[in-house]
């Protein structure tokens, strides 16, 4: 029984020596620059070897000639495995001293090289500059450093936006294209259309794109936070073509001799006007996180309502996606604000408690920490400060529905 297990086993590791040997052999066919040498290289040791093992060996105990011709065919078949393995054995000994100066065997990555492409447009041949890049795209299509390069120079060296435009759109339809190069490709291209074209609307679905795409997530949110201010770019579009004469009123002759210019100064908007426009703003946008953050600091400051307040902070905050720096920002003016409308230590903790259970392994966390642990002493130098001053009244129905938000 054990000489069957014994024979069993050696066919087992000679199975598995013949197994390393072919996966051997496949790896250092796949490794070699010309198989077929090595292949031809392999056939001669192994006729060198036969001569070695079955013709020279069996001579040596014969003594005499015989001896003589052994060590003669022993002599000649090693001076043969040398002759064709001379350049694998200089190769193994000075490759690794090679290898510190001219990186080896290791393979260079394939990567498009624009050099040409941006010396064409540096010396104003914008046409040839296209070529070239064209060039490297037709190796690498979907590169999105070719790709911004090539509409770059259509949009801005050439004057042609549609094409520029279809540029980046071929790009941002491919289904393997990152989400933030489509939404930086996307955001360049609505900067285009305002910078060269004045077209607000155009400008507006390149960045409608990024929220069809990409719903719910930070790059929406920034992509809305740009729409809600086109409004504003529009303007000053239009006024740089539609220049009206500015009536400058005549000067006091006396203002020199006054004792003070404050009733010269222009009057500021009213708090009221303010607060309406940031709820209409908010009623056309409600991803506007500027206006909300401004509608709030108006509720606290200047209406004392920090119920309203807070409901527009705690809406920030509770956006999707948002960039923790932002909603620890938002959480951070919360206490602020409820520290000088005068809450207590009970009411100002669970807001920076709230920082550090969102992100407790970011900066924001510690200091929020570093916050709290001196959150009494600054609520009762809040306090202290807020003694001598007289407060205003306000009315409290103040007209903005919070549910207009909504």
């Amino acid at each position: 029984m054990s000489q069957i297990l014994q024979i069993i086993w050696n066919v087992v590791l000679s199975l598995i020596a013949v197994g390393f040997c072919i996966w051997l052999a496949v790896w250092l066919l796949k490794r070699s620059d010309d198989p077929p040498k090595l292949i031809f290289k392999w056939i001669v040791t192994g006729v060198a070897l036969w001569f070695e093992f079955f013709v020279a060996l069996p001579n040596f105990g014969a003594g005499g000639f015989a001896a003589l011709y052994g060590l003669a065919v022993a002599l000649l078949s090693s001076i043969v495995m040398v002759v064709t393995w001379r350049h694998g054995i200089i190769d193994l000994i000075a490759n690794p001293i090679a290898s510190l100066y001219d990186g080896g065997k290791v393979e260079i990555e394939s990567k498009p090289y624009y050099s040409i492409a941006l010396a064409k447009r540096k010396l104003n041949h914008p046409l040839e500059a296209i070529v070239a890049v064209r060039e490297q795209l037709a190796k690498f299509p979907h590169d999105y450093e070719g790709v911004l390069l090539l509409a770059t120079i259509q949009a801005e060296d050439t004057k042609d936006l549609p094409s520029a435009e279809i540029t980046l759109n071929h790009f941002c339809d491919w289904e393997k294209a990152p989400p933030k190069q489509v939404a930086a490709a996307l955001t360049l291209l609505a900067d285009w259309h305002l910078k060269f074209a004045q077209d607000t609307d155009s400008a507006r679905t390149a960045l409608e794109k990024i929220i069809a795409k990409f719903p719910g997530t930070a790059l929406a949110a920034a992509a809305a936070q740009r729409i809600a201010h086109l409004g504003g770019v529009e303007k000053i579009l239009l006024s740089a073509h539609d220049r009206r004469p500015v009536v400058v009123p005549e000067g006091l002759p006396s203002a020199g001799l006054r004792g003070t210019l404050r009733d010269l100064a222009p009057a500021e908007i009213a708090p009221e006007k303010l607060a309406a426009d940031f709820v209409k703003q908010l009623e056309q946008h409600p991803l506007d996180t500027e206006a909300r953050e401004k509608l709030a600091i108006l509720y606290a400051t200047h209406y004392h309502r920090l119920d309203l307040a807070a409901q527009e902070l705690k809406q920030l905050a509770g956006q999707p996606d948002q960039p923790a720096r932002h909603v620890a920002h938002w959480l951070n003016l919360l206490a602020d604000l409820q520290i000088r409308a005068g809450a207590d230590y009970d009411t100002v903790r669970p807001t920076l408690e709230k920082i550090i259970e969102s992100f407790p392994d970011l900066p924001a966390a510690e200091l929020a920490r570093s916050r709290l642990n001196h959150l009494k002493l600054e609520i009762k130098g809040q306090a202290a400060a807020s003694e001598n001053k007289k407060l205003g009244t306000y009315e409290q129905d103040i007209g903005l529905k919070p549910g207009l938000l909504r």
